[in-house]
């Protein structure tokens, strides 16, 4: 964690960039960076979300869900986006739904700050773990998360029901 916290302000100091909670103005940046992502992840037409639904589900009565940004000369170039789940049999977890890099920005330790952002935020929020997905075939998110010491749980099954 200390070497972590040097590169965070190196990075900070030599790149200028400042990590954030994300606000209701980022989403238009912060969807152009989901768009990113599911190019990314060759799955372009599976994106059905829009800004107006993030914001009633991001800000509106009942938020669901919580964001930090990464910014460079106030363009927002990566960010982290998580929310609450419950584990019966731990307790309150924050699970983490993406982090995403601008391309341009991939390989500089951008997210190595987002990622190191948001554990220190479920420290301080005692949450017991985080958890997250990752698609088998990616390669660089998956050395990625390696360096962290993360478990790759290969027993349980993606389930879902669209509705």
């Amino acid at each position: 964690m200390i070497v972590l916290l040097c590169l965070k302000k190196i990075l900070n100091k030599e790149m200028e960039i400042k990590i954030r909670v994300g606000k209701e103005n980022d989403l238009p940046q912060v969807f152009d960076l989901i768009k990113e992502l599911a190019l990314y992840e060759k799955a372009p037409q599976e994106v059905t979300n829009n800004i107006e639904k993030m914001k009633e589900d991001g800000f509106g009565a009942n938020p669901v869900f919580i964001f930090f940004i990464a910014e460079k000369n106030e363009k927002i170039i990566g960010i982290s986006l998580f929310y609450i789940r419950y584990s019966t049999w731990k307790g309150k977890c924050l699970y983490l739904e993406d982090i995403i890099v601008t391309e341009n920005f991939r390989g500089k330790g951008i997210g190595n700050l987002l990622f190191t952002k948001t554990c220190e935020y479920a420290k301080e929020k005692n949450f017991v773990s985080i958890n997250w997905q990752v698609l088998n075939w990616n390669e660089p998110a998956i050395n990625f998360y390696k360096k962290f010491d993360a478990e790759f749980d290969a027993e349980w099954l993606n389930c879902k029901i669209m509705l």
